[in-house]
């Protein structure tokens, strides 16, 4: 899995008017939740990172591991939770998870359909209902994409989570769950028909 590096810097002044003075800064007011526990919760570092930084992870189709290094100290971790302003939808709080190598975690993985479905060819229409999948593993084995091979999806048919197996990763999303399907057109239709009125002649 792809990797991005970011610098953070260790926040004491804590509570709204120091996270609004942050904002206006340039920086963004975040948290990591270490693997360490107190009181059966995981700790918790308060630390803010540059708007401009945070961009690098925010703004981009693909999903990383994060090498988050505050003041000195780097460790890995992922994107857990991330809060925007609902007018100018500027990030305004963002929670990371650390990770270890020894621990699976679960993660969306964008979903990349390989091949050109023989239902497409036959005139049906190619639908993809889930752009991300959430797979579960220990982050080493984690991918960049979920690959799916489609080119055998026939007209009307479907490609459910429950048909995708995978050696190095889980699939957590709901087995019932539809990733794509080829539905029939006004072509595909009108093909079949005329398919239909040729063999009736040729009887």
């Amino acid at each position: 899995m792809k990797e991005i590096s970011l610098n953070g810097q260790i926040r004491t002044d804590l509570g709204k008017k120091a996270s609004r003075e942050c904002r206006r800064n340039g920086q963004v007011p975040c948290v990591i939740y270490g693997v360490e526990k107190e009181e059966g919760k995981p700790v918790a570092q308060s630390f803010v990172v540059s708007q401009v930084e945070l961009a690098k992870l925010l703004y981009t189709p693909h999903v990383y591991i994060v090498n988050l290094n505050i003041d000195g100290t780097t460790v890995k971790a992922i994107l857990k939770d991330l809060q925007s302003d609902f007018v100018t939808d500027h990030p305004v709080h963002v929670d990371f998870y650390q990770i270890t190598e020894d621990k699976p975690i679960v993660m969306a993985i964008p979903v990349k359909l390989l091949g050109h479905a023989e239902g497409v060819k036959a005139g049906g229409k190619l639908n993809q209902m889930m752009r991300k999948l959430k797979a579960k593993a220990i982050y080493t084995n984690l991918p960049d994409t979920i690959d799916i091979d489609i080119s055998s999806l026939g007209l009307g048919k479907a490609i459910k989570v429950e048909g995708l197996k995978y050696d190095n990763f889980e699939i957590v999303t709901p087995k019932e769950v539809v990733v794509c399907n080829v539905r029939a057109t006004r072509a595909s239709a009108a093909a079949a028909a005329t398919e239909g009125e040729g063999e009736e002649s040729a009887e």
